[in-house]
C-alpha cells in the first residue's frame, strides 16, 4: 500500500474524523462492548444485519460482477481475474456469514424475526443498489472496502472495550464475544486488505494523476458510507418501537 494510494487519502481527511468515530463507535458499540447492550436492541440490529447481508450485500457484489471489464484490453485481464475471485469470495463470505447470524441467534436465543426493517436499513440498501447500478466498478470496489474497513474498526473497537470472560455471563454477552471474534480474526482484517488493495488497483488503473473530479467522487462514497454505517446501529429504545409485536 502506498501513501498516495485514494484509500488512505480517504482515511487521513481529517474533516471526516468526528463521522468516522460516530461510526465505529457507536453508543450501541459501548454498549457492545460493555455488556451491558439489551437482548432486544441486539436482537433488533442482528435482524437488520441479516436484512443486508441476506439480499442488499449478494445483489450489490453480482452488480460489480457483472461491471468487470472482461471485453477491455488484454493487458487488464490479470486484475479483471483478480477481481472476480475476490468478488466471488465475497458471496462466498456472505453466505457463511447469514448461517453464523441464524445460528449465533439461535444458540443465545434471540429473537430476529419480530422486527420491521429500520429506515437505516432502508437507505443502506437503497444506496448500495444505486451505486452497484449507475456507479463504475472502481466507486462500487471504494464503496465496497468502506463498508467492510468501518465493520472491521467497529468491531475492534468492541473487542477493545471487552471485559475479561467470567462464568457468570448471559446470552448476551456470550453472544456479544461471538460476534465480536466473528469480525476481529486476522483473516477478516487481511481480507479487507485485499479489497483495499483492489480498490486502489482499479481507481489508479481508470485515473493516472488522480484528477480532482476523480478524487472527488470517491470522496463523497467514503463519506456517504461513514454516515450510512452510523445511523445502522440502532439507538437506546428503539427496540421497543421497532417489535412488529406492537402492531
Amino acid at each position: 500500500m502506498h501513501h498516495h494510494d485514494i484509500t488512505h487519502h480517504l482515511k487521513d481527511q481529517s474533516n471526516m474524523k468526528p463521522y468516522y468515530s460516530a461510526a465505529t463507535q457507536h453508543e450501541f458499540l459501548t454498549a457492545a462492548g460493555t455488556l451491558s447492550l439489551s437482548p432486544a436492541r441486539l436482537a433488533l440490529w442482528l435482524c437488520q444485519d441479516r436484512i443486508y447481508a441476506a439480499h442488499a450485500y449478494p445483489r450489490f457484489i453480482g452488480l460489480l460482477i457483472s461491471k468487470i471489464p472482461f471485453d477491455g484490453p488484454t493487458v487488464e485481464e490479470e486484475l479483471n481475474r483478480e477481481t472476480l475471485v475476490l468478488l466471488t469470495a465475497c458471496l462466498e463470505g456472505v453466505i457463511r456469514e447469514v448461517n453464523f447470524f441464524e445460528g449465533v441467534a439461535k444458540e443465545w436465543s434471540l429473537d430476529i424475526n419480530c422486527w420491521i426493517e429500520r429506515k437505516a436499513t432502508r437507505d443502506y440498501t437503497a444506496e448500495m443498489a444505486r451505486v452497484a447500478s449507475v456507479g463504475s466498478l472502481e466507486e462500487g470496489l471504494v464503496f465496497l472496502w468502506a463498508m467492510e474497513q468501518v465493520y472491521l474498526d467497529a468491531w475492534k473497537y468492541v473487542k477493545s472495550l471487552l471485559p475479561p470472560q467470567s462464568d457468570s455471563e448471559d446470552n448476551t454477552a456470550n453472544a456479544i464475544r461471538q460476534l465480536t471474534n466473528n469480525w476481529t480474526t486476522p483473516e477478516f482484517e487481511v481480507f479487507v486488505q485485499k479489497l483495499e488493495v483492489l480498490a486502489n488497483k482499479h481507481f489508479a488503473r481508470r485515473h493516472h494523476g488522480h484528477a480532482h473530479s476523480a478524487v472527488c467522487a470517491m470522496e463523497s462514497i467514503w463519506a456517504r458510507v461513514v454516515e450510512l454505517e452510523a445511523m445502522f446501529w440502532p439507538e437506546d429504545g428503539e427496540d421497543t418501537r421497532l417489535s412488529s409485536r406492537a402492531f
